[in-house]
């Protein structure tokens, strides 16, 4: 089934509702509209369309056609309606050559369920980026622990005094909910402030529920680097900064993009993290990097590329597909 490199072959996408995406803004329209340009079938679906029926994943697709958008005078257009939707067809996704798994977080219930399905796909026939059990092992903020050459010192925890106690050694650190995304929850700590033991209680639950508790890296100022990982590889990178009175670097909290380069120290960490991503499956990933240190590893849905796209000239997700082109050439000749 698997097709030779020149061939069109189909591609799902398990993303929230297309209606909700942005066009000029959201990886998961890059990467379906480079798909569709170099001739390939693109479908959708969402996870609650997600079955097993006699052992086999299967989901309610569309098959959905794109306008690519366009560089106008620095910014992205796209065409009013910027995409078609077919007839909704329930479907084997070992028809597809590639399923991408691109729901955003908060990692869910729900979302749980929706990797195990996706387990039922094999991957003897079918390529799913990324691997569903990557994902689980994957959370966003405890994954990059595993290196610790590279990260802020961190402590993970529900315990408030421990928490002070690693504050008051720091001064100021940096608090971050495990579940959430975009910079929802974070928090600056500093032993000074009167409202410290509330904002540990209200972020743990009142010490129900760890949180992540990071060194305070004073370079945040210079900006929140997310740099793009195919295959272990980086293929491009944008400097996000926060907006004013922020400091958070986010992009959904208001925060600027800007042209930057890989540095030597970012490449290093690529290659310390690459071995172990692409042992887990982990194809498609966004690393945040601040001040030459790792915070997180971005595997559900990590963004960037339309912005590096406008920023840099390229075209990172023909690259992807590219890549995608070449694993099933590479398969379908063994």
């Amino acid at each position: 089934m698997l097709a030779i490199e020149a061939e069109s072959v189909k591609l799902a996408f398990i993303i929230d509702p297309i209606s909700t995406l942005d066009p000029c803004h959201d990886t998961s329209v890059a990467l379906m509209e480079a798909a569709h340009i170099m001739g390939h079938e693109v479908w959708i679906a969402q996870v609650n369309s997600l079955s097993v029926v006699e052992g086999k994943a299967w989901a309610v697709l569309e098959r959905v056609e794109l306008v690519p958008i366009e560089l106008v005078e620095g910014r992205w257009v796209a065409a009013n309606p910027w995409y078609k939707l077919s007839d909704r067809t329930f479907m084997c996704l070992e028809t597809m050559d590639a399923v991408f798994m691109r729901t955003d977080p908060p990692v869910t219930v729900p979302y749980l369920y929706a990797t195990y399905i996706l387990d039922y796909i094999d991957p003897k026939k079918t390529l799913v980026i990324n691997n569903p059990s990557g994902i689980r092992a994957a959370n966003e903020k405890m994954y990059a622990l595993q290196f610790s050459k590279v990260i802020p010192e961190t402590i993970v925890t529900a315990d408030k005094q421990i928490i002070r106690q690693f504050v008051e050694a720091k001064e100021t650190a940096v608090l971050k909910p495990l579940g959430n995304k975009a910079g929802e929850g974070i928090l600056i700590l500093q032993p000074s402030d009167r409202n410290f033991n509330s904002i540990i209680e209200l972020s743990t639950l009142q010490g129900r529920v760890p949180v992540m508790v990071q060194e305070f890296i004073p370079d945040a100022k210079e900006g929140d680097k997310r740099i793009i990982l195919l295959n272990g590889e980086p293929i491009g990178a944008v400097n996000r900064l926060s907006a004013a009175g922020e400091f958070r670097n986010n992009m959904a909290t208001g925060g600027t993009v800007a042209k930057t380069d890989i540095t030597p120290r970012e490449h290093e960490i690529c290659s310390q993290i690459a071995a172990t991503l692409c042992q887990d499956g982990l194809i498609f990933v966004g690393i945040d990097v601040i001040g030459g240190y790792l915070t997180e590893v971005n595997v559900t849905s990590p963004t960037g590329v339309r912005e590096i796209d406008r920023l840099d000239g390229t075209r990172l997700g023909h690259e992807v597909i590219k890549w995608i082109e070449q694993a099933l050439h590479s398969k379908n000749k063994k």
